[in-house]
């Protein structure tokens, strides 16, 4: 009798042993620090970090397009009287001011 509750108790054990390492190796693939939760997260991040770099990208384009505009080289002048009025707080004596 004591032969036969030997093998079953040890394969218990192995089995039981091989289902906790299963499940501790699944949990970590799935939650750990390099699993597919954390992962989605970094996808996530990176979408929002893209779209906020294309802002800027596209923000320096308008700046560097307005500083071209505005350079000793290439003078326009519609752009100047824009913001020497808006500076200077003045307007022309053909516009009419609404407040």
């Amino acid at each position: 009798m004591n032969r036969t509750a030997r093998p079953a108790l040890g394969s218990f054990f192995f089995f039981s042993i091989a289902f906790s390492v299963a499940t501790y190796f699944t949990f970590a693939a799935v939650q750990g620090d390099y699993g597919l939760f954390r992962r989605a997260e970094i996808d996530a991040e990176s979408r929002t970090l893209q779209m906020q770099l294309d802002e800027l990208n596209a923000s320096v384009a308008r700046m560097e397009n307005l500083t071209q505009r505005l350079s000793d080289d290439y003078l326009d002048l519609d752009l100047l009287d824009e913001q020497a009025r808006s500076v200077l707080g003045m307007i022309r004596s053909d516009e009419i001011v609404i407040r």
